[in-house]
């Protein structure tokens, strides 16, 4: 964007990006301050977790040839519930709700405690 006729906007140069070892650049600033914290690493390390369980209850769901409306029927919750379990963003899974899922799709659950 190009300054208006008394625009007093002073544009900075690309290699004037770092002053004082710190970045001016936005992207990293966001990333410094919302990626780079003990609590995002956290939770950035559960997120494969969780994509992958929602992506398992999909997949699990569809070979069955059930409507989310159908598995929960099945299950004893709402089309909702089954829906958010779909989810990848979702973090509350319960133990005793996956297991009731996995019962009614033929299947069973197992959990791994792995080396960190």
């Amino acid at each position: 964007m190009l300054p208006l006729p008394g625009d007093q906007t002073r544009f900075q140069s690309p290699q004037l990006a770092h002053t004082s070892g710190r970045s001016t650049d936005a992207l990293a600033i966001i990333d410094r301050r919302l990626f780079r914290t003990p609590q995002a690493k956290g939770i950035l390390s559960e997120a494969p977790v969780q994509e992958d369980i929602a992506r398992k209850i999909r997949r699990l769901r569809e070979s069955a040839g059930l409507w989310q409306r159908a598995l929960a029927q099945r299950v004893g919750t709402s089309a909702s519930a089954i829906c958010r379990r779909e989810d990848a963003d979702y973090q509350g899974h319960s133990l005793s709700l996956l297991r009731r899922i996995a019962a009614v799709l033929g299947k069973r659950i197992e959990i791994r405690f792995l080396a960190a």
